[in-house]
């Protein structure tokens, strides 16, 4: 039975915990209040400490439902196999996964690399952010992936490798995170370590800057201003968003 038959437990962290969690104390706060208020006071007081305490009870649970979203054991293995498709992964040497946080894109990237491949994870591993996030648990998400991960704490717009670094250079799911005054710098890092003869593999979200309304287009610009030309295209459906799709592009060095 390959390793990849198997089911092994993972933890990506919790996404944007502190600002949820937040809310979601505000919202209790809110409810105690409406419930002590209710005790006190005439029908109208009642009245309207029952609506603040069900507007509070309901922001709560919305909050505690996107506090889990996605779950922190969840992998969605479909949008990495999509973009594995478009990548040369059978004999890789070097692999970097750009913007790697807690591991759930070398996870999933996992089943289509070699074993002897060598892989390396970039984040600013920012646990602000990500509940848990941090080169060790890269490394031991990817371990259970059956990947050797060499975790790397660094800024995507400025890459600590030389030039030509990488066979395959990836970034799932967080162009869109950068600050688009730095996102022309992140791509150009993408080329820059990337081997001549190698594939840069892009992972988006249809999010791009106010006015842009063809995503797809938006991301193969981004990649062909870096001096990539794009290869492989395709999208993949989003559960729950069947309008707004990612989008897996697969680019090499242009000459």
């Amino acid at each position: 039975m390959s390793p990849f038959d198997r089911r092994p437990t993972y933890f990506f962290g919790v996404y944007h915990w502190r600002e949820r969690l937040r809310r979601i104390g505000i919202s209790l706060c809110l409810l105690g209040a409406a419930v002590v208020g209710g005790r006190r006071g005439g029908r109208l007081r009642r009245l309207l400490a029952a609506l603040v305490g069900v507007a509070a009870l309901a922001r709560a649970g919305e909050t505690a439902r996107r506090l889990l979203s996605p779950l922190p054991w969840a992998l969605d293995r479909g949008k990495y196999d999509a973009l594995a498709s478009l990548l040369p992964l059978d004999d890789v040497d070097r692999a970097l996964d750009v913007g790697c946080g807690s591991g759930r894109s070398l996870v999933g990237l996992a089943p289509h690399l070699p074993s002897s491949a060598h892989v390396v994870g970039l984040d600013v591993f920012d646990d602000r952010v990500i509940l848990g996030n941090g080169p060790q648990l890269a490394r031991k998400n990817g371990a259970r992936a059956s990947i050797d991960v060499s975790p790397v704490a660094g800024d995507a717009s400025r890459l600590p490798f030389s030039d030509d670094a990488f066979d395959v250079v990836t970034a799932c799911r967080v162009a869109h995170d950068v600050p688009e005054a730095r996102r022309d710098a992140v791509f150009d890092e993408l080329r820059r370590v990337c081997a001549e003869d190698g594939t840069v593999g892009l992972l988006e979200l249809p999010v791009t800057p106010a006015g842009v309304s063809d995503h797809e287009a938006y991301w193969r610009r981004c990649l062909a201003d870096a001096g990539l030309s794009v290869e492989r295209v395709t999208s993949v459906e989003r559960a729950g968003f069947a309008d707004e799709p990612y989008v897996a592009i697969a680019a090499t060095p242009t000459a």
